[in-house]
């Protein structure tokens, strides 16, 4: 069966974009109109450091066209997502990303002339009330002083950041427009379309013979262009590694992290209480390897339902009900919040050929957040809506509390509020479920969020950093020495799984590769949302939450989290959620050994 054309999309279910701009029109208006106000930036360099006055209306300036350039760059970059085989739209965000590096460009002398002034005389400056608005941001470039280039490097680095999301591009264009699978035969005997967002579908398949077919007709696509993918994954590495040396970082792991003034200690116990919990993965594997009744357990049995006969099937508008009763601890605000994302078509539901795979939200200040989904009525597919709605109303609730230089949140929160969701839907199908075998179901799923979302994003985040480190070192990433990485990590997270050579290059699918170091925060923010639904669930900590989810980005992530009862620099955050992996295993064993 054809997947649906752009056009055939019912409305409903697709993008309100009038809420950005009324028309295509329009936005060209928009675009002409920040063109003509970023020539005003350079006349700003040379002020900052006079008064307080003068440093709050230059940045007052550069904020204000900054703001007006992003929405102009979301339209054409949601536009182009829901189609991105639409040359119209891939026009419309060529032109928006290199308006955006023009930007980058004007601006790149305002961190270095911040830092030209003398620390002495930046604090007192400071201490003027009329920097409160920048004060963090302020402090925050103070604290970035050490990795800071001179003016003219920093406008060089600005002007090379269109040219290093190439390899990214690449990757989109290859892998969800260029790229197409051979149909496979379904359950019922008949061929089906295999796409991208269908292949979470099959491998959860009852029938074994689905699941293998579907894993060796994808990755057997990946596998015809290897070399290219690691081809474009190495030249990405190269850009990230390059920016690390000029600025004098140590590793990119630790520019990474020092973006966030977080430590790398935090990477580092994550790895360690991780490899701690892999005995408590290895009975997993074996629960899952028994009651499937299987000789042997392949890496594409991992996602089929443990609990076999059930009907969890969860049509789109059910998917919608459940979110509401599993958030209404968070209060009356926040369900108003979900009736609007729902009604004023915020969300973008069904798959259709071009359209970016996987699931995304994305905030437009002063508008509203946009949730991409691929809708395919799996109990998977209720979760990532919880998830992405999580992250939308993060968004909004940070943008309508804080002014825009300081609404966007860091990356280290980012999956926080998402999880939280995921958690509190987990805990609210647990609490009203009576049936053994759909209370194991549930208990199955949770197992498998815990797994691919702490265990399998922890061996994503090893994977990362010793690509770039091996990179680093002088060593060349070519496909052997990518898939040998994957493979020696499969092997230790999954042991007792058999491992193919297939499986070996399932980092070749993996977008977020080219945001590097960014997966490691699905793992701590799975582990401090369960802490937090703990919270919220059982200690009162719904008020907490709700303030934490409207801080945007006017403090450090770590110190945000606080807020809502987690300390990341601890391990008990992370230890008490293996703890939980644990007892959950052991329910389910026992559901599933009882009969």
């Amino acid at each position: 069966m054809a997947l649906q054309s752009r056009a055939e999309a019912q409305g409903r279910f697709t993008w309100n974009f009038t809420d950005i701009y009324p028309s295509d029109a329009a936005w060209e208006e928009a675009y002409a109109a920040v063109e003509s106000e970023m020539e005003q930036i350079p006349t700003l360099a040379g002020t900052l450091g006079e008064s307080p006055e003068r440093m709050k209306q230059a940045l007052d300036t550069v904020y204000a066209v900054q703001e007006r350039a992003e929405r102009v760059y979301l339209y054409a970059m949601l536009r182009k997502n829901v189609d991105n085989g639409d040359p119209s739209y891939q026009t419309l965000s060529g032109r928006a990303t290199n308006l955006i590096v023009r930007l980058s460009t004007l601006c790149a002398f305002v961190q270095p002339e911040i830092l030209s002034i003398p620390k002495e005389k930046l604090s007192r400056m400071l201490q003027s009330p009329v920097l409160s608005c920048y004060r963090h941001i302020l402090e925050d470039a103070d604290r970035m002083r050490g990795f800071t280039l001179d003016e003219k490097s920093e406008k060089m680095l600005a002007m090379l950041s269109d040219a290093a999301g190439a390899t990214s591009e690449c990757f989109d264009m290859l892998s969800e427009v260029d790229m197409t699978f051979p149909d496979i035969i379904g359950e019922d005997g008949k061929p089906v379309a295999l796409t991208h967002g269908t292949f979470g579908v099959f491998r959860e398949s009852e029938d074994p013979r689905v699941r293998k077919e579907s894993f060796e007709t994808y990755f057997g696509e990946y596998k015809k262009y290897i070399h290219t993918f690691a081809a474009m994954y190495a030249g990405s590495v190269k850009t990230d590694n390059f920016y690390t040396r000029v600025r004098g970082y140590a590793s990119t792991c630790e520019r990474a992290l020092f973006a966030n003034n977080a430590p790398v200690s935090v990477y580092d116990e994550l790895i360690r209480s991780v490899h701690a919990g892999l005995p408590t993965m290895r009975r997993y594997l074996a629960l899952r390897r028994r009651v499937l009744g299987l000789d042997e357990l392949n890496m594409y049995d991992l996602y089929c339902p443990m609990v076999q006969s059930v009907d969890m099937k969860i049509p789109y508008g059910e998917a919608q009900e459940l979110v509401h009763r599993a958030t209404a601890p968070l209060g009356e605000g926040y369900a108003a919040l979900l009736d609007r994302a729902f009604g004023e078509r915020w969300i973008d539901v069904y798959e259709n050929k071009g359209k970016t795979t996987g699931a995304y939200s994305c905030g437009v200040y002063g508008v509203h957040p946009y949730v991409l989904l691929n809708y395919t009525d799996t109990l998977d597919d209720a979760f990532t809506l919880a998830h992405e709605l999580g992250h939308a109303m993060h968004s909004y609730l940070s943008d309508t509390t804080q002014d825009y230089p300081n609404h966007d949140y860091r990356i280290l929160v980012a999956e926080v509020a998402s999880t939280v969701n995921e958690v509190l839907l987990s805990e609210y199908l647990l609490s009203v479920e009576t049936d053994p075998k759909k209370r194991a179901y549930i208990l199955n799923h949770f197992l498998e969020g815990f797994r691919t979302t702490v265990f399998r994003q922890t061996l994503f985040a090893e994977f990362e950093r010793e690509a770039h480190d091996l990179e680093m070192k002088g060593t060349p990433l070519t496909a052997e020495v990518l898939c040998g990485i994957y493979r020696r990590l499969n092997e230790q997270y999954y042991e007792g799984a058999v491992i193919n050579e297939l499986q070996d290059i399932e980092w070749a699918r993996i977008p977020h590769f080219y945001n590097a170091f960014y997966v490691w925060q699905y793992a701590t923010g799975f582990c401090s949302a369960v802490s937090i639904a703990d919270r919220i669930l059982h200690h009162g900590g719904a008020g907490d939450y709700l303030r934490f989810l409207s801080t945007g980005g006017s403090d450090y992530p770590l110190e945000e989290l606080k807020i809502a009862g987690v300390d990341l620099t601890k391990p008990d955050t992370v230890n008490t959620a293996l703890a939980e992996f644990d007892r959950a295993l052991s329910e389910l064993e026992t559901l599933l050994t009882s009969d």
